[in-house]
């Protein structure tokens, strides 16, 4: 019996269109998933949308299972939740994350699928690559004990380093913001907020996700000496000044990048890729989180929505896609 499977391509820069296909049948170790849910950033995923991958990176920004090639039409994303349908006995409904693009069915390896812990909502769990980056980031640059931290930028990468940073003793978090309606997420996710203006000054560490130069800036101006500001912003092809004039020699600053597409060399020798998301998808089961997954659409409905994520006329953090049911 032949499955089919409806999947959102890009066909060229900020146009999407939903197309259906044949699904190949499942092979040994392979398994059949149905989507739930799938997420979409405003970060990078909207950059891609928009054509604004340099061609140098088009390799490196590939998503695990992309179909197609930047530059023409492609099939992308990565956060994906769905339920079992086809193959070993013992996997047959259960829930499971996947680095899948949207699309209402796929066949994948079983290695990987990461089953999803049983106290995590699978609506929830779209945000485990989120929180996977924000994992990633903390083993590159861990907290000390007692550490005053900053986050700047209250997107959904930002808030999830907030919301773990803030979860080791004695540490404080302070997140940074330019909308002032952030205080309210800050809230929720149990951290301080502050506009850029007001933040506080001397810190240990600070951790920027704002995408924007002026952000970066910032970041230098309120780590201590001898600080280190670890930069999570991808810019895409857009060429970023960084102020490296004044003080940032004579108070010894430090910049460093954190990037999710391999596990930090602090845990390389002991951690995979498997490994790291199924800890994001374990701390999940905190339900302040929640806050992260500010709207959610009909999956026919993601070619008309895609642009306003892409140009942000439709403000989100992380925007769920609803799959119909079978």
């Amino acid at each position: 019996m032949s499955r089919t499977a409806r999947a959102f391509w890009v066909g060229s820069p900020g146009e999407g269109e939903i197309r259906e296909s044949v699904l190949p049948p499942p092979g040994p170790g392979e398994a059949v998933v149905r989507s739930l849910y799938s997420g979409v950033s405003r970060g990078t995923e909207a950059l891609v949308f928009r054509g604004a991958v340099p061609p140098s990176q088009r390799q490196v920004m590939r998503a695990p299972f992309q179909e197609g090639d930047f530059g023409s039409a492609f099939k992308y994303g990565y956060l994906n939740v769905g339920v079992v349908e086809e193959g070993s006995p013992d996997l047959v409904g259960t829930t499971v994350f996947s680095l899948f693009p949207h699309q209402t069915r796929f066949v994948l390896p079983v290695g990987a699928l990461r089953p999803v812990p049983g106290d995590v909502p699978p609506g929830r769990a779209v945000l485990a690559g989120a929180v996977e980056t924000a994992v990633n980031a903390l083993w590159d640059a861990p907290p000390l004990l007692g550490d005053r931290l900053t986050v700047v930028g209250a997107g959904m990468v930002g808030c999830t380093v907030a919301r773990l940073a803030s979860r080791v003793p004695g540490v404080r978090v302070q997140l940074v913001d330019v909308d002032p309606g952030r205080a309210g997420l800050a809230k929720r996710l149990g951290v301080e907020f502050a506009l850029p203006g007001d933040a506080g000054g001397g810190r240990d560490r600070v951790f920027h996700t704002s995408a924007d130069p002026a952000g970066l800036e910032r970041s230098l101006e309120l780590v201590r000496d001898e600080g280190e500001v670890v930069e999570m912003s991808w810019y895409g092809d857009r060429r970023v000044c960084v102020p490296l004039g004044e003080g940032f020699h004579s108070r010894r600053l430090t910049v460093r990048s954190s990037q999710v597409g391999t596990v930090s060399p602090a845990r390389r020798g002991s951690r995979g890729h498997g490994d790291r998301i199924d800890l994001a998808l374990e701390l999940l089961s905190d339900p302040a989180f929640d806050a992260l997954v500010t709207g959610e659409s009909p999956f026919e409905e993601l070619p008309a929505v895609m642009p306003r994520l892409a140009d942000g006329s439709l403000p989100a953090l992380c925007h769920r896609i609803v799959y119909p049911e079978p």
